[in-house]
C-alpha cells in the first residue's frame, strides 16, 4: 500500500479499502485504545472512521480531557515505513488473517507481515522455552520442530535466543512463523538478525506493534498471547519456574489451547517450569509424535476469518442479559480495578471477589489494562499495578 493512496473521503462517499485500512490503523494507534476497546468501538460506531470521530467525546465521558486520536500523518508515516521494510498490512477479514486469532476477544486489528502470508492460514504448533537452554533442550527443540514440519505443521515461536531460535532453524525453509515483540522491522535480539532475514525469505515474521518500535519488557506478554493464539497447541521444551514461557502456557490455557511440556531432571533449574506444568496437568510429551497424536485429526487449512466480530445473539432459552458494557461502565470498572491494585501483587481471584463481579466480566478488562501497560500479570495468578 503506497501511502499516497490514502486521501480524505468526500462527504457521504463510502470509504475505499485503503481509507478504511488507514482509519483502522489510526484507531488502534490512538491513546488508550487496545484491541478489546478497538472492537467495541467498531461495533458501537459501525466503522473505524466513525469511531475516530467519536473518540474525543468517548474519552471526555471517561474523564479524559483534550483527547485527540492518532494523527493521520503518523499513520501515513507508519505505512511508508512498512513499505520500505517490505511489510504488508493484514487486517482482520483479509484472506491471510489467521482464523485462530480472529476468534480471540483481543484479536489484533491488524498485523504487519514480512514473508509468506500463506503460512498464517496453516495449522500451527508453538514451541517455546528457555533462552539459556541446555544442549539437550536445543536438540529436543530442533528434533520436534523438524518432525512437526514433516507432519505438515507450521512452527510458531518468538525469535528469542535458545529454544525459540532452535525451533525456527529446524522448521526452515517454509514452515515457521516468528512473532516479534517490537516492530516487525526491529530485530531483537540482534544476534538473531541472520535468522530473522532467512525467516523473512522462507517463512514469515509478524507483529501487531508499530513499525520501528523497540521492544520493552511490557511488550513480551502481549506478544506471547499471539504465539499461543496462533497455535493449536503450545509445547514448552525447557523453562525455569519463573519464565516468559510459563506466561505463554498460562495464556494458552486461557485461550482454550492445549499445553504440552517436555520433562526434565529435577536438579536442572531450566526444567523446573516444565515439571511444574506437568504436575499441574499439562500433558507430558517425549517427541513430536506425542503432540501430533494428541491434536489429531490431521491438519487442514484454516477458514478465512470474518471481517468483524459476529453479533451477540441471546439464547432464547436463557435470561437475556447483555454481554457487553457501555464504554462509560468500562471506564468506571477500569478505575475500580486500578484503585484496588497496588505495587504489591494481589491474587486475581481475590480482586474479582472484591469487585463482586464474575470472572467473565473482569477478565477482558484486566487484559485490556495489561495491554495498555497499566497492570502487570505475574506467575501464580498474581496482579500488580504499574505506575
Amino acid at each position: 500500500m503506497a501511502d499516497g493512496q490514502f486521501s480524505s473521503s468526500p462527504p457521504c462517499t463510502p470509504s475505499t479499502p485503503e481509507e478504511d485500512a488507514l482509519a483502522r490503523l489510526r484507531l488502534i494507534r490512538s491513546r488508550r485504545v487496545g484491541p478489546v476497546t478497538f472492537w467495541r468501538l467498531l461495533a458501537d460506531h459501525g466503522s473505524a472512521a466513525a469511531a475516530l470521530a467519536a473518540l474525543p467525546e468517548v474519552a471526555q465521558a471517561a474523564g479524559v480531557e483534550d483527547y485527540a486520536p492518532c494523527p493521520i500523518e503518523l499513520a501515513r508515516a507508519e505505512v511508508a515505513a512498512a513499505r520500505r521494510a517490505g511489510a504488508r498490512m493484514v487486517l482482520r477479514g483479509m484472506p491471510h488473517y489467521p482464523a485462530a486469532l480472529a476468534d480471540l476477544p483481543d484479536a489484533p486489528p491488524l498485523l504487519w507481515v514480512i514473508g509468506d502470508t500463506a503460512l498464517l492460514t496453516r495449522p500451527m504448533v508453538a514451541l517455546v522455552g528457555a533462552r539459556n537452554a541446555s544442549s539437550l533442550g536445543i536438540r529436543m527443540a530442533r528434533r520436534m520442530a523438524g518432525e512437526l514440519k514433516e507432519a505438515g505443521f507450521v512452527v510458531v515461536s518468538g525469535l528469542a535466543r535458545g529454544i525459540d531460535a532452535a525451533a525456527h532453524e529446524a522448521a526452515l525453509p517454509g514452515a515457521t512463523v516468528a512473532v516479534q515483540a517490537g516492530g516487525v522491522d526491529v530485530i531483537y535480539p540482534v544476534e538473531n538478525a541472520d535468522l530473522a532475514r532467512r525467516i523473512a525469505e522462507a517463512g514469515c515474521r509478524v507483529s501487531e506493534q508499530p513499525m520501528g518500535l523497540e521492544p520493552q519488557a511490557r511488550h513480551f506478554p502481549v506478544r506471547n498471547r499471539l504465539i499461543s493464539g496462533l497455535a493449536q497447541a503450545v509445547v514448552v521444551v525447557e523453562a525455569a519456574a519463573r519464565s516468559g514461557s510459563l506466561i505463554t502456557a498460562r495464556t494458552a490455557l486461557d485461550q482454550g489451547r492445549e499445553v504440552y511440556a517436555v520433562p526434565g531432571h529435577p536438579f536442572d533449574a531450566r526444567a523446573g517450569g516444565c515439571n511444574m506444568l506437568i504436575r499441574d496437568g499439562a500433558t507430558l510429551v517425549r517427541s513430536a509424535a506425542d503432540v501430533i497424536e494428541a491434536i489429531a485429526p490431521a491438519p487442514t487449512p484454516q477458514p478465512v476469518a470474518p471481517a468483524l466480530p459476529p453479533p451477540v445473539v441471546a439464547d432464547e432459552a436463557k435470561p437475556k442479559r447483555p454481554l457487553s458494557r457501555p464504554l462509560r461502565e468500562i471506564a468506571a470498572l477500569h478505575s475500580a480495578i486500578l484503585a484496588r491494585l497496588g505495587p504489591s501483587p494481589m491474587a486475581e481471584d481475590q480482586l474479582i471477589r472484591d469487585l463482586a463481579l464474575s470472572a467473565a466480566e473482569v477478565a477482558p478488562q484486566l487484559l485490556t489494562l495489561e495491554l495498555e501497560g497499566k497492570v502487570l500479570r505475574q506467575p501464580g495468578g498474581l496482579l500488580s499495578k504499574l505506575n
